[in-house]
């Protein structure tokens, strides 16, 4: 039984590096409790508020965010946090030597009917210099300054996977011992897929690229693609994702015309970036359909955009159809 600690310490990671993880795992241990009791901790429902993106937030969205942001905050090596729930940063220490962004509970609409649900995280080096930890624009930085990424996908087991950009690594929690242990090493995306995630429901606002090739893989062996798809949806990008880490496949959720001045759905600092570096750590590949996600340069803390991900050959494909 090799526990995250141990993965951390060979991997070379730093102790201030394994502490914030530390904590965040702390802050998911609670969350899955909580989740694991369901009506009983009384967190089932919607709360009277909305976050900065205009939704209405569950009860666990709140308690979970409170969680993260409280425990964080009191970390001395976080020098402020940013999360998807949250209208501002928020200063954590001074002298802190990392910034933490967060979605404290992805795919909430799931809770109330029991399906799977996760947290995503991303950490970043804070800048060296003067600026505090409530400052926007320290946090402004492209995907590819993340120095770790992850989620904790809660399930019928909560599963940590994590990335220090060595490779891509599943922990499982065991409840007995409450710590996350080695389940899966150096996980690997197949380049190759039959299977597509999208919400079809929005088919109609989609641009023509996208439409292609969605009606090519329907059209199945005596389509285009010469190959019979299966389609899955869950309503979560954490469960999303880590089906594609487990089998292959393609998770989309593309720009649409609904509202055309906004440049997709997810965001791209707590959703796009964290799962981006997850996948391409396992030789998948995630872009917003024309550019790697990395890539982007960020605008704004809540900045959103499109996202195609996971087997690197029918991202490509896919890709293809926009360019054309």
């Amino acid at each position: 039984m090799i526990r995250l600690h141990e993965i951390l310490k060979r991997d070379g990671v730093n102790s201030e590096l394994k502490q914030v993880i530390s904590h965040i795992m702390i802050a998911c241990k609670e969350i899955s409790h909580k989740l694991g009791q369901g009506d009983l901790a009384g967190i089932l429902g919607s709360s009277v508020t909305e976050n900065v993106q205009g939704e209405t937030q569950k009860l666990l969205d709140v308690v979970s965010n409170d969680l993260l942001k409280k425990i964080l905050v009191e970390d001395n090596c976080v020098k402020g946090i940013a999360s998807e729930e949250e209208d501002y940063t928020v200063a954590g220490t001074e002298s802190g030597k990392y910034l933490v962004l967060f979605d404290p509970l992805d795919g909430s609409s799931n809770i109330d009917v029991n399906l799977s649900v996760g947290t995503i995280f991303s950490i970043l080096e804070a800048p060296d210099d003067s600026r505090q930890g409530d400052d926007q624009t320290i946090y402004l930085q492209n995907g590819r300054k993340q120095v770790a990424a992850g989620y904790v996908l809660y399930g019928p087991s909560a599963i940590l996977v994590l990335t220090t950009g060595k490779g891509v690594n599943f922990f499982t929690l065991d409840r007995h011992i409450g710590e996350f242990v080695l389940t899966r090493e150096q996980v690997k995306i197949p380049a190759d897929t039959k299977e597509f995630a999208i919400n079809m429901s929005n088919q109609r606002f989609w641009e023509d690229g996208m439409k292609s090739y969605i009606n090519d893989c329907l059209a199945g062996e005596t389509g285009p693609l010469a190959k019979r798809y299966n389609m899955r949806w869950v309503a979560s990008m954490v469960a999303e994702v880590h089906r594609i880490l487990v089998r292959g496949g393609i998770f989309m959720y593309p720009w649409d015309n609904r509202e055309p001045n906004k440049p997709g759905k997810l965001r791209l600092m707590y959703e796009g970036n964290p799962m981006s570096m997850i996948v391409e750590q396992a030789g998948g590949l995630s872009t917003t359909g024309r550019e790697h996600i990395m890539d982007v340069t960020p605008e704004g803390i809540h900045q959103r955009c499109p996202v195609m991900l996971g087997s690197k050959n029918e991202v490509e494909k896919a890709m293809g159809y926009l360019k054309d």
